[in-house]
């Protein structure tokens, strides 16, 4: 069984997408918009270039993500994508990122279980917690 985690976005998947690659260190695999599938249809003219799916390959995880279906997007509340590295500073660059035009809920900062650990919401609304493990 493998679990991902799938992101939901209202109009902003792209940008946030190519964000989280640059940030991350993936790979963009799959960036697909509504005009360039079966869905073309059922969705109006201004949705046609948002994104149906896309799919960020970060060493062998994945993060997926769409825009919702007009009138269809929730802000996410109750989880966050968890990032953990072993590289502290690493980490905190990481967050830091993530941070810009977001709000930190949590500073990056050493506690009793990591070297480093901060929660965040991103400029996309999206959670994250970053975790830096001791090896």
């Amino acid at each position: 069984m493998r679990l991902s985690c799938h992101l939901t976005f209202n109009g902003e998947c792209e940008a946030a997408f190519l964000r989280y690659e640059k940030i991350l260190g993936g790979r963009l695999e799959t960036l697909l918009r509504f005009e360039e599938s079966p869905l073309a249809d059922q969705v109006p003219p201004e949705w046609q270039r948002r994104i149906l799916h896309a799919t960020l390959v970060v060493d062998d995880q994945e993060l997926m993500g769409s825009d919702a279906f007009p009138g269809g997007y929730e802000r996410p509340a109750g989880c966050a994508v968890l990032v953990g590295l072993t590289d502290v500073e690493r980490a905190r660059d990481i967050f830091s990122a993530l941070a810009e035009g977001g709000r930190v809920t949590m500073p990056f900062e050493k506690t009793f279980w990591s070297p480093g650990f901060g929660v965040l919401i991103d400029r996309f609304g999206v959670s994250w917690e970053v975790n830096a493990q001791d090896t």
